[in-house]
């Protein structure tokens, strides 16, 4: 029987026992009285070992509790910390990646311009050039009709001298 069961069997025995007229007292008897108390103070200590072990184990299992709960919210907070930098990095790296796309579309622009506007000013000073070629050209044109003709007048002349 455990303590429990003891103690309610004293209280069965002091309920049940007969009382003494006129007041609050009862008669028990003794040997039977004792020997529950015996039992008790056998039983006691162990009840006492069981309950003082199973506070012992449930402060143990609350610190243990406690401690794993502790490690969980540490490694969150460092794998969140990670994430939270590795976002940051990442976010950095796009914002750097953008700005580079950016000069680099503007550097393709701005060499796309020199380059048409160095193929314009070439065109224009081979297109200048050609013209004054022709112009040269046509004066040296001119200028060997001219000397034709006066070689054909010369030997017209020489002909019709000769006829003479």
């Amino acid at each position: 029987m455990d303590v429990l069961g003891l103690i309610d069997e004293i209280e069965d025995i002091v309920e049940s026992a007969g009382s003494l007229p006129l007041t609050s007292k009862v008669l028990v008897q003794k040997e039977e009285l004792l020997d529950i108390i015996s039992e008790l103070r056998i039983k006691l200590p162990d009840e006492i070992k069981q309950a003082a072990w199973i506070k012992e184990e449930r402060e143990r299992i609350i610190s243990e509790a406690n401690k794993d709960a502790e490690q969980i919210i540490k490694e969150t907070r460092l794998k969140l910390e990670e994430l939270v930098s590795k976002e940051e990095v990442l976010k950095e790296a796009n914002e750097r990646a953008k700005d580079l796309m950016n000069k680099a579309q503007i550097a393709s622009t701005n060499l796309k311009r020199s380059s048409l506007e160095y193929s314009d000013k070439l065109l224009m000073n081979a297109q200048e050039n050609l013209k004054d070629m022709i112009t040269t050209l046509n004066e040296n044109r001119t200028e060997l009709r001219k000397m034709s003709a006066s070689v054909n007048q010369e030997n017209q002349l020489a002909k019709e001298k000769e006829e003479k």
